[in-house]
């Protein structure tokens, strides 16, 4: 899954010495030794000579490339952070900039120093766009750190006109980063990239799928109500599309998903019985995480036939017996839980495709302990 990929990235880079700060980098789009170095192959490619406005996200790995910007003068935007004050920042730097002022333009705090707002009217047109990567592969295939705020911003450039179909997509990743991935762990809302720079490569990818068209509003995985809250430029396009005639409607809006909780809602009494596993009790195998589990419902050892949702993100503090709480409350019990509290993650046991894919949806972004929870269907399901 993407999560296998992305742990097995941090862990890599960590234990092998190339993270750099801050660290530590799990949790983060990496940042790495040859960064700089890296970035400074952006100057060598066509696409970018030929760009007058370069969109360059604000991780740290990629200082080098919104330097690079504005050395050759180009206007340099830079996603807000996390989106929560508008779109983008345009970053201007004082007339008769010194190189070191273009250096500190180029870093996080001189993004807040020195940089104008730019909102829906903006009027900008992206010439090329620069987003970080947790993995990516020589095809094209990229995986963020998982909250997709990459692919949400290209989405909402799509909407507003500032990148076209042929605008390029540039990343910026160590070469160990730069994996095979199986296109069918891919969503149809992931942004795919054109060139991947490494500090020893520059691969242009000839990818052909299709990238993003606009935001997806019924996806779960592209947008949620509780995205909406967080996001208020989102609120602001949605209801801009609204009025254009486009269907906004959320999935966890969705009337036939709402039908659905009211009945689970009138039924709470009797839903954990339907969705007991009718396998045999077992025990654990040795080596493997501890399997906690409702105590009327039996382990899961020897049930072939659940669907497994990941849940990633979770906050220190938090204890197992909280998310059963919350997942009582969603009206999304699983038949058991796989707690993994040193990875921060867990494993919800499902014999229901329908509750496994509300539970998906309703623990996607939901705030436990301060931190926004990750949720996905777990690729390999059954008992491994």
């Amino acid at each position: 899954s993407k999560w296998d990929i992305r742990e097995k990235v941090w862990e890599y880079l960590e234990a092998s010495g190339l993270a750099e700060f801050p660290r530590p980098v799990r949790g983060r789009i990496p940042n790495f030794k040859g960064s700089l170095q890296a970035c400074c192959s952006l100057g060598e490619l066509d696409v970018f000579s030929r760009a007058r406005e370069v969109k360059v996200d604000p991780d740290k790995p990629l200082e080098g490339a919104r330097l690079a910007a504005l050395q050759a003068r180009k206007t340099l935007l830079v996603p807000t952070p996390r989106l929560r004050t508008g779109l983008f920042n345009r970053i201007v730097p004082p007339p008769g900039a010194t190189k070191e002022i273009l250096r500190r333009c180029a870093t996080s705090q001189g993004v807040k120093d020195y940089s104008v707002p730019v909102g829906l009217d903006g009027k900008a047109q992206v010439d090329l766009v620069v987003v970080g990567s947790v993995a990516v592969s020589e095809k094209g295939w990229r995986i963020g750190k998982g909250e997709g705020y990459a692919d949400m911003e290209y989405a909402m450039m799509v909407s507003m006109g500032a990148v076209q179909e042929d605008t390029p997509v540039v990343t910026i990743v160590h070469d160990c980063q730069v994996l095979d991935i199986a296109e069918e762990i891919l969503d149809d809302h992931d942004l795919t990239v054109d060139y991947i720079l490494t500090p020893t490569r520059t691969i242009q990818t000839n990818c052909k799928r299709p990238k993003p068209q606009g935001i997806m509003w019924h996806k779960a995985s592209s947008v949620s109500s509780e995205m909406l809250g967080k996001i208020p430029i989102l609120k602001t396009l949605r209801s801009r599309e609204k009025q254009a005639g486009k269907d906004v409607t959320l999935q966890d809006e969705h009337p036939a998903l709402a039908n659905t909780k009211r009945a689970a809602i009138s039924d709470k009494k009797v839903m954990p019985a339907n969705i007991q596993p009718q396998c045999a009790p077992g025990s654990a195998p040795v080596g493997q995480p501890h399997l906690e589990s409702d105590p009327v419902n039996p382990k899961l050892e020897g049930c072939d036939t659940m669907i497994t949702v990941y849940v990633g993100n979770l906050p220190d503090s938090l204890r197992v017996r909280e998310l059963k709480s919350a997942l009582r409350e969603l009206q999304v019990v699983p038949a058991g839980v796989n707690w993994q509290a040193a990875q921060h993650r867990a494993f919800l046991h499902y014999r229901d495709q329908g509750t496994a894919d509300r539970a998906v949806s309703f623990l996607q972004g939901l705030s436990l302990g301060g931190n926004a929870l990750r949720a996905e269907l777990a690729k390999s399901q059954g008992n491994k």
